[in-house]
């Protein structure tokens, strides 16, 4: 491994696109933790700090696991690039269902570089009234520092527009450094930068996993406060388990095998070669998570927030904590619901049985067994539909391991999220796709995979 790490650094181009990669990286870390000017950064720490438990702060801090931001920190890049990621969404979905988009789409470079312009001017849109009702919020709370506000304690309109400004313009800077990781560097940018704030979190969870030992020692048993011998060989195993079982699903393959015809050319026969038709068992990836995770804020904002108004009524308390605690019976039930929906959901408009065997049909292959057009196409759907209901059970199985391992070992929720859900799948399907860029420069030059063995 140390052999093929000199190989990718002594190739120029690719030691060019990995420095510039992590120099953009750096970019985006240094602006993460710049403040805006009209914050106080104190009143907000402390604030937020009595938010960790309520709907609200768990549902920032799902935002913030795919957002490449803190939202508890009001700064330059405070808005990350979620309204990015949900303007691709909003295309992504409205192409399959509305029809000029959808011939634009299949149109190719010139039609995908068409709705990448649209994208950005929907990001735009988006961030002015995310940043808005962001700044707003932090007022109504008295966040921002004493010398910005009126006298009656509102914020001048001017100091308005520098807040929603800077906020926007920090979500169009990252979409950039995105775009510039994606032409000149290695890998997908916006995913590299979602990576990127994911992984900053690991030395914070660490040093909180390990503080108990420091301060109180290690035991053979752990008592209260204290961290057993046992409870750190569990930690282990179970990381390196649901990161093989995560590994082994992402790259899983229903392959199945196809036929081409033979076509006879004067005296020489062509085709008749036998080959496989690849289908991904998680085709969805990890969207459902994503979708889950947005849709189950609503009701936890809602229900939170009518128990405040009605503290009185123990329906409304019970539902705010059936659905704001993650260990909840109704959160997870829900949860897995809502992934089985959107699994199926997403499939259903990524993947068309029908323009498949289509393609199939005029590139002279079939399926053996199965005639060319309609009984083709039924099969690849009665086969997907099988294999996304396993995909959709290992999606809802990594979703709420968190949950399980914060519960079971009574351990801290930061700690127990890189054991599973949207984390852990967003850091291995990245991982995986940088190193297929590398491999390609590899193989282009002759040399090994980085996955390959000597």
């Amino acid at each position: 491994m140390l052999e093929k790490l000199r190989i990718i650094f002594t190739i120029p181009e690719l030691r060019q696109k990995i420095l510039l990669t992590l120099l953009l990286l750096a970019i985006y870390r240094v602006g993460y933790w710049i403040p805006m000017v009209i914050v106080d950064p104190a009143a907000m720490e402390t604030f937020f700090s009595s938010q960790a438990t309520s709907g609200l702060g768990k549902v920032l801090g799902q935002v913030a696991t795919f957002s490449a931001t803190n939202l508890n920190q009001a700064t330059v890049f405070g808005l990350g690039i979620m309204p990015y990621i949900s303007a691709s969404i909003i295309f992504q979905l409205l192409g399959s269902v509305w029809k000029p988009l959808e011939e634009l789409q299949k149109e190719g470079e010139t039609g995908r570089k068409k709705i990448n312009e649209y994208t950005r001017y929907a990001t735009v849109i988006i961030c002015l009234g995310q940043s808005w009702f962001y700044i707003s919020y932090l007022v109504a709370n008295n966040l921002i520092r004493e010398q910005f506000l009126t006298a009656d304690h509102h914020l001048p309109l001017s100091w308005y527009f520098v807040g929603v400004t800077t906020m926007t313009a920090g979500t169009v800077f990252l979409m950039w450094l995105g775009e510039q990781i994606d032409e000149f560097g290695i890998g997908n940018g916006i995913s590299l930068l979602i990576m990127a704030g994911i992984l900053a979190r690991m030395p914070a969870a660490g040093i909180d996993l390990l503080k108990p030992i420091f301060e109180k020692g290690i035991q053979l048993s752990g008592g209260p406060g204290q961290m057993g011998v046992e409870t750190l060989i569990v930690l282990g195993i179970l990381f390196v388990a649901v990161v093989t079982c995560v590994v082994f699903i992402t790259q899983g393959q229903r392959r199945i095998p196809t036929q081409s015809a033979k076509h006879v050319r004067g005296r020489r026969v062509f085709g008749g070669t036998r080959q496989y038709l690849p289908l991904r068992v998680n085709q969805a990836g990890v969207m459902p998570i994503i979708f889950a995770s947005s849709l189950l804020m609503f009701p936890t904002l809602i229900f939170d927030w009518l128990a405040r108004l009605n503290p009185q009524s123990a329906v409304l308390s019970q539902l705010a904590r059936g659905f704001a605690s993650p260990t909840a019976y109704l959160h997870n039930l829900l949860y897995v619901a809502l992934i089985y929906f959107f699994c199926y959901f997403w499939t259903a408009i990524s993947f068309n049985p029908k323009d498949m065997a289509d393609n199939l049909k005029g590139y002279g292959s079939f399926i053996p067994g199965y005639r060319p057009g309609k009984r083709t196409s039924d099969y690849l759907e009665k086969v997907m539909e099988r294999i996304t209901y396993v995909g959709a059970g290992f999606l809802a199985l990594v979703a709420i391991a968190p949950t399980l391992v914060s519960a079971g070992l009574n351990i801290d929720p930061q700690i127990a999220s890189f054991y599973g859900g949207t984390s852990l799948l967003i850091a291995v399907s990245v991982a995986f796709d940088l190193v297929q860029k590398i491999d390609s420069h590899l193989v282009m030059r002759n040399y090994r995979g980085l996955l390959e063995k000597s």
